[in-house]
């Protein structure tokens, strides 16, 4: 599967590259992407009960006129071809081609609390020096982490949750307790 998916973003770039269209292609692949990442609509697309059909009209209503032809193309077409399942990490794989090719990482973050506009702000100044690319920060809020940011980021991962910490220490207390 990732070969074929692979084929099919290497093309999109090539096209994009050739067209001088890299980032409205990169701002569109971000916008399927966003918008496959819900479960039930990428439930639609690889259902192999709802006919080919009425998977085209579902997504020509989503898609059409947000994104550029070839993009819309390579989805009909893999409706058609009955390769569904080949499309969202034909996506993925392509919206990380032309990371790498622009030097643009992108930056996930899980934080206990909201961050302010100055921290997300200041986080991308500190990870753009460290890194030496652009970096765009996703910011996820989940409480059950009590404090501290995860950072994903480029292949590395910073935990410094005090959930963490807690289960660490735990951890330790328990190797030398003897338990």
């Amino acid at each position: 599967m990732a070969e074929l998916s692979a084929l099919y973003a290497s093309a999109l770039f090539k096209l994009a590259a050739e067209g001088g269209a890299i980032d409205d292609v990169y701002k569109q692949a971000l916008l399927v992407r966003d918008i496959l990442q819900d479960a039930d609509c990428r439930r639609i697309l690889v259902h192999p009960h709802i006919a080919n059909a009425a998977k085209r009209d579902f997504f020509g209503k989503i898609f059409e006129g947000r994104v550029r032809s070839d993009l819309f193309s390579l989805l009909l077409l893999v409706i058609d071809k009955n390769r569904e399942t080949f499309f969202f990490p034909a996506v993925k794989a392509l919206i990380g081609l032309i990371e790498r090719h622009n030097r643009i990482a992108s930056a996930h973050v899980l934080s206990a609390a909201e961050l302010s506009g100055e921290q997300v702000q200041e986080l991308k100044k500190i990870l753009s020096y460290k890194l030496d690319k652009r970096v765009d920060v996703f910011v996820k809020v989940d409480p059950s982490i009590i404090g501290g940011p995860f950072i994903n980021v480029d292949g590395y991962y910073i935990d410094r949750t005090i959930k963490t910490k807690l289960h660490d220490m735990a951890a330790s207390m328990k190797v030398g307790c003897g338990a």
